[in-house]
């Protein structure tokens, strides 16, 4: 099964993105102008998508290592 949480974060996904549109733009002829517009926004998606499932992260290991500490000041 697909894991879409590691696909949105992998800079790779985001560049095989990117490549694809900027493909299709050019096959349907749209001008550069519009293709660096889109892969601009794609890459600022992207980024955006990966900062946040990065921080999610590591606030999850965090949370973990505090109920671990308070669990052990408890005992």
């Amino acid at each position: 099964m697909i894991s879409w949480k590691r696909k949105l974060a992998s800079r790779k996904f985001w560049a095989l993105v990117s490549a694809v549109a900027t493909s299709v733009i050019v096959l349907v002829g749209a001008g550069e102008e519009a293709a660096v517009k889109i892969t601009g926004l794609i890459s600022a998606v992207g980024s955006v998508a990966v900062y946040i499932l990065a921080e999610a992260h590591v606030d999850a290991k965090r949370s973990a290592e505090e109920e671990v500490v308070a669990a052990d000041a408890e005992a």
